[in-house]
This record gives C-alpha cells, sequence and structure tokens, in this order.
C-alpha cells in the first residue's frame, strides 16, 4: 500500500478520500485554496499546502502549485477526486513522469474517453450499443443539418469535449437546430477550448443508468452494480440510487457485460464508470459516456455491495489484488443518495454564503458525507454541492421512508439550501412508484 496520498480536490470528496486513507494508515496531505482553509477536509489531513487564491485556475487546476506541494511534503501519490483535473490526461501523465503514483485509470484511457465522439466510436466497434449519431465533428450547420435529418428529430446536440451534462440542447426541428447548434458550439469552445459538436438521437423519455467498473491490477475490469441517475435538472443528477428499479437481473447483465466490453476496450485500470440511456418501452440502452474517475454517486454503490471504493482506488494504485471476490458480488438491500446543494429548491440557482446553523441527522441506515460544518462559508467560487445524504434499507421502501426522516433532521441554515425539494420528491407518487425519467423534475416544476 502507498504510505503518503495528497487529494488534490477540495470539500466534501476530499474529506471523504482522507477518511479512507488515514484508516489505512496512509499520511493524507490536502491542498486547499486561501478561502477554503477553514475547511472540515483540511483540519483532519496529516498536513495542508495552500496552493493559491479563490480561483480555481489558480489553485485547484494549477498543475505546478500542486506537484510543488507533493513535492514538498514527500507524497507518494495523487488522488484526483472528481471534477477540476480528474479527468485531464496531461495532469495524470504529468504525475507519472514526475515519479508519483496517479490514483486513477491511465492517460490513454482517459484521453480516448474525454472525446465524445471518439468514445462512441471506440464502444461502437468493441459491441458496445450507441445511439444513433455522428461518427466525426459536424463541421458547421449544414453538416449538423444533413446530420439530424438522417437520424430524425428529435436530436441532442452535444459538444464533443463536454460532461456532466454541460454543453448539451434538445432540437425538434430544422430552426430549433442552428439555434442549438451555435449555442453548444460558442459554449463548447468557452468552457472546453474546443468546439467540435455531434449530434445524436434524442429520446423524449429516456432513464440515465450506469455501471460502476473497477479496473484491477491484475488487468481485469469487474462491474460493480448499476445506478440510477434519472433525477436531474439541467440535465445534471440530483438523486441517484442502487439497484436502480428498472433493471431486473436480466437487463443487469446486459448491462454489466456492457460495460466490462467498454473498460476492456480501453484497458482501463481503477475507478470508473459507463453512463447509459435506457428506453423504458423496449430495455434498449445505449452508451453516453464513460466517467474516468470516481463519481459523487459511489457510496450508493458502497452500501450496497459493502465495498469502500477509494479503498479498492488506492489498492489497484498500489498494485495490490481487491478485498472483495469479484465473482462474487451480489446487491444487497437499497440505497439512495441526495445532494445537498446551496441552491434555491425551486428554481435550483446557487445561493452561497455563510453557514449559521448546521446539524446532520444519524441514525440507522444513515450516512452524510459533508465538505462543510457551521460557522463555514459556502463561497461563489465552487460547485454549490456542500454534503451528500446517503441512506440505506432492506428494500427501497425502507430506505425511502429513512430518506423522509433523514431529510425532515437535516438543518442547514444561512445558505440558500434544496433540501425542502428533496422532502417534496420523497413524497412524489411517481418517484415513489420507481418508474420515473429524466423528466420528473420538469413536471414537478
Amino acid at each position: 500500500m502507498i504510505e503518503s496520498l495528497l487529494v488534490a480536490n477540495r470539500g466534501e470528496i476530499a474529506r471523504r478520500i482522507i477518511r479512507t486513507a488515514k484508516r489505512l494508515g496512509v499520511r493524507a496531505i490536502a491542498v486547499h485554496s486561501e478561502v477554503d482553509a477553514d475547511l472540515p477536509f483540511v483540519a483532519e489531513a496529516d498536513e495542508a499546502v495552500c496552493v493559491g487564491p479563490a480561483n480555481p485556475a489558480q489553485s485547484y487546476r494549477n498543475v505546478e502549485a500542486i506537484l510543488d506541494a507533493a513535492k514538498s511534503t514527500g507524497a507518494q501519490a495523487i488522488h484526483p477526486g472528481y471534477g477540476f483535473l480528474s479527468e485531464n490526461a496531461d495532469f495524470a501523465r504529468t504525475v507519472e513522469s514526475s515519479g508519483l503514483v496517479w490514483v486513477g485509470p491511465g492517460a490513454d484511457a482517459i484521453a480516448a474517453m474525454g472525446d465524445k465522439i471518439n468514445a462512441r466510436n471506440l464502444m461502437a466497434a468493441a459491441g458496445v450499443p450507441v445511439a444513433p449519431g455522428t461518427t466525426e465533428p459536424a463541421a458547421g450547420l449544414a453538416a449538423a443539418t444533413a446530420a439530424a435529418a438522417e437520424i430524425g428529430y428529435p436530436v441532442m446536440v452535444k459538444a464533443a469535449a463536454g460532461g456532466g451534462g454541460m454543453g448539451m440542447g434538445v432540437a425538434t426541428d430544422e430552426a430549433a437546430l442552428g439555434t442549438e447548434y451555435d449555442k453548444v458550439r460558442a459554449f463548447a469552445e468557452r468552457m472546453f477550448g474546443d468546439g467540435s459538436v455531434l449530434i445524436e438521437r434524442y429520446f423524449p423519455r429516456v432513464r440515465h443508468v450506469e455501471v460502476q467498473i473497477l479496473g484491477l491490477a491484475d488487468g481485469r475490469v469487474v462491474a460493480i452494480g448499476e445506478r440510477e441517475c434519472s433525477v436531474q435538472r439541467r440535465n445534471q443528477k440530483l438523486v441517484e440510487e442502487s439497484p436502480s428499479p428498472a433493471v431486473d437481473p436480466q437487463l443487469r447483465e446486459r448491462f454489466l457485460a456492457a460495460a466490462v466490453r467498454a473498460g476492456e476496450a480501453v484497458n482501463y485500470r481503477n475507478a470508473g464508470t459507463v453512463e447509459c440511456l435506457l428506453d423504458p418501452a423496449t430495455n434498449e440502452f445505449f452508451f453516453l459516456e464513460m466517467n474516468t474517475r470516481l463519481q459523487v454517486e459511489h457510496p450508493v454503490t458502497e452500501l450496497v455491495y459493502g465495498i469502500d471504493l477509494v479503498a479498492e482506488q488506492l489498492r489497484v494504485a498500489s498494485g495490490l489484488a481487491p478485498t472483495f471476490d469479484p465473482a462474487a458480488l451480489t446487491p444487497r438491500g437499497h440505497a439512495i443518495e441526495l445532494r445537498i446543494n446551496a441552491e434555491d429548491p425551486k428554481r435550483f440557482i446557487p445561493g452561497p454564503g455563510a453557514i449559521s446553523a448546521w446539524t446532520e441527522p444519524v441514525g440507522e441506515g444513515v450516512r452524510v458525507d459533508s465538505g462543510y460544518v457551521a460557522g463555514n462559508t459556502v463561497t461563489q467560487f465552487y460547485d454549490s454541492l456542500m454534503a451528500k445524504l446517503i441512506v440505506s434499507g432492506a428494500d427501497r421502501a425502507e430506505a425511502i421512508e429513512r430518506a423522509r426522516a433523514a431529510v425532515a433532521a437535516f438543518e442547514v441554515a444561512g445558505p440558500k439550501c434544496n433540501l425542502p425539494f428533496f422532502a417534496e420528491l420523497l413524497e412524489n407518487p411517481e418517484f415513489i412508484s420507481g418508474d420515473y425519467d429524466t423528466a420528473l423534475i420538469t413536471r414537478m416544476r
């Protein structure tokens, strides 16, 4: 096992990684921006280094500062968490060329999956189902229009270099396509430095289901169950659960087999996620993208399968065998994660601020991965996620009941908070039934 780990991230995910590292006897080193100096993850690390001002480009995305911190503290390995530099192939290469251990997939796999068109083509060649769409960037509106006519409206216009639900638009006809194409291309150039756009079939009623994979040190790729991620606003997730209420044993077998093929196609190592769209009318599913990192929603898989995924990540990076038997993975019970964000519960607009009160729920089947405590300030510089409330039970009904009680007991004062939305969702008949799709929040609002 590696002996020292620098966590190149912040907030709840840094705190969560540090917790497992310390449990394993690994020295945990935090990096932080100036405005994050008082957050819990900094205090809980064995050592902490300030890497710059609030602007992420000057701190959490500052490769030189992070590598200097690793060198000055004698760190042996770097865990990037999610976001920031976690899916930056150049950073992964730089870490390894500096003689450090990269806790994540190889740079080649990150690069291969980072371009959505290249990823689609690789998956199709590997026998993973992909939705009808372009096999190369749409070079101008004329090419996009021709592709959409062949695919059939409605279509999804997507930034080829995008991810995390960003850089996407839906066009129902040719006029809308012109508007969405220009909008997505401009956004992609501004956010990703790459204006490439792909056109793909859009499914009006669809579920978002993903599979957790782990590429082991011996070269095998293991699929560790699926997660339902269809409760979304603006194509970004708010609630995840495992197992998916839409997936029966036969469909699960197909999902897991496809995810393993996807990982094997890029010689995948460490933790990753194969995201798919599921047509509930036909049980057909299509590859959406591969996230070459640990996911925000990884705790629901941990609770259902009894696995600490961060510990497994560290074992893979250390060249060690997993703690579990890949041939005997069986889901037990049900888990639901709610993303507690500093945002308005009606319009989901961020509302940062100083936290005057913070009381986390406790009880059987309740877990909270939080990044803040009372007295901290949620600033405008970073994502609005404050904590993840994860509940588990013997079945979905018990998990929902525990979630209701936990939401009622969770007190946050100061910033805006979306807890009232979750109280509403957990009483929603469509959600309770398990028969919902990605448009659920739209229908609620």
